[in-house]
């Protein structure tokens, strides 16, 4: 980092406790070597330097502390990282990394707020290869975000290659899919199979979204027999929304249905399987009952707890379903039920932390439905405050979606992440009472130089001041 990132705790997400002791400094050089055991020999090898049986950089496991929490201690002869398994010491790993070279003495003891932190990257309105997929993880890895939500299915496009029902991506992932018809590509099952272990790698387990039963034009469009009347319909290459829908009543859909979503649970070693649910306005209600009445308990059978967009909520949900809340409402009667029901909750309100929106009226890039949402919207502000009747005993955690309408490059999705996405993992990470929003601004502004010169297209905030 700059000169300005010299303090223990200047890292994003804030530590849960920071202890400088000394005014000495551990210089990491480039032979300075790391010692790790077997297990951590992967995790080691994120920070460059050579591996020796005695280095002056400790990595070790310590099950007595969380899954996911880590201790630092740093002296001016030696840093010992350890953590309560390999993705403990792995965040431990990203907090030395972004301390640079200059390691301040004292101690750290961390782990996180929440357990599910997100991001969601939209590849239904417009395709990302799996190398910008990769990449994108790799950023996010860096805040300690380990979920990425991959919405592969929509009105626009269909993004994995299912067995048996080839034109979901040979017409609907093919030439002139995506917004505007810019978006085409999808995932072969190999190279799906792939980017989940790029993200285990990297502790972050990939959740795949297939949304039903509406968004589901591509579907009707490389299969007519799944409409109502059997007759084909037209692709849609527009960002309109809630017109298409599923057939609740036809034996087909549900064969459909089992087939993709079997697929999609035997590539995915992750515990999710999202299936959407969200504006199914053509949909009539008692069809869209009937509907989640087949379809929830299937991930279950499948060995998957089922997530779905916080509307699931309005029907009968299975034992350990999960609602995932996104409108910008103050007040949800269906979520706060589920809460008491004792359903978890993700909690991705669209008007803090959809990455998709405007950040003010002169952006280039994003929608402003929910409104703008600059640096410090995405930042002030608290899951457990968010909706009455959900405390911070049904939150699973926390999510920031980008959606593709207005995407069309990886540097789109770089400036519409960076510099929220930081905000959004603080929330999900540090603890409520530590963080402060003058403080997360000058540790972000450290960011700046090491984006530039990483070539990320990120947004220049005025609220920020830029080194």
């Amino acid at each position: 980092m700059s000169d300005r990132m010299r303090r223990l705790g200047d890292v994003i997400p804030l530590p849960a406790s920071v202890r400088p002791v000394t005014d000495a400094t551990f210089r990491t050089l480039p032979g300075t070597t790391v010692s790790a055991p077997p297990g951590l020999a992967a995790v080691a090898a994120h920070l460059g330097q050579p591996l020796a049986d005695d280095g002056a950089i400790r990595l070790v496991l310590d099950p007595a502390l969380a899954s996911e929490a880590y201790r630092l201690e740093i002296t001016a002869e030696s840093v010992t990282l350890t953590g309560g398994s390999a993705q403990g010491v792995y965040w431990g790993v990203q907090t030395l990394r972004q301390l640079g070279p200059d390691l301040p003495a004292g101690i750290i003891e961390d782990q996180p707020r929440y357990g599910y932190r997100s991001a969601m990257l939209d590849l239904a309105r417009h395709f990302f290869t799996p190398a910008e997929v990769e990449a994108h993880i790799d950023l996010l890895a860096q805040f300690k975000i380990n979920h990425l939500h991959l919405h592969l299915t929509d009105d626009q496009g269909w993004r994995l290659e299912i067995p048996g029902w080839p034109r979901l991506t040979e017409v609907s992932g093919g030439e002139g899919t995506g917004c505007d018809g810019t978006g085409p590509g999808f995932l072969t099952l190999t190279e799906y199979a792939d980017l989940v272990a790029y993200a285990a790698a990297r502790f972050v387990t990939i959740v795949p979204e297939i949304d039903m039963p509406g968004h589901v034009n591509a579907v009707q469009v490389a299969y007519p027999e799944l409409t109502a009347d059997g007759e084909p319909v037209e692709p849609r290459t527009d960002a309109e929304v809630g017109y298409s829908s599923l057939v609740a009543a036809k034996e087909e859909t549900y064969a459909f249905v089992e087939t993709v979503l079997k697929t999609v649970a035997d590539l995915t070693p992750g515990p999710y399987l999202h299936i959407g649910g969200d504006e199914c306005h053509s949909t009539p209600a008692a069809d869209y009952r009937a509907f989640l009445d087949r379809v929830l308990p299937l991930p279950g059978a499948l060995g998957k707890t089922v997530i779905g967009w916080h509307e699931i909520a309005a029907a009968d949900l299975p034992t350990g379903a999960v609602v995932q809340y996104w409108r910008i409402e103050p007040v949800d009667d269906a979520v706060a039920r589920a809460a008491a029901d004792g359903h978890q909750v993700i909690v991705s309100p669209a008007d803090r932390t959809y990455l998709d929106m405007k950040y003010d009226a002169d952006s280039p890039l994003g929608l402003d439905w929910a409104g703008h949402v600059d640096v410090r919207r995405a930042y002030e502000w608290d899951p457990a405050e968010r909706l009455p009747g959900v405390g911070e005993e049904s939150i699973l955690g926390v999510e920031a979606p980008l959606w593709s309408e207005t995407l069309r490059s990886v540097a789109d999705v770089q400036y519409q992440t960076f510099p929220r996405l930081p905000a959004v993992a603080e929330v999900g990470w540090s603890p409520r009472d530590s963080r402060d929003w003058e403080s997360f601004r000058e540790r972000l502004a450290a960011f700046g130089p090491v984006w530039t010169a990483a070539g990320i297209n990120f947004h220049r905030s005025p609220e920020i001041d830029w080194h």
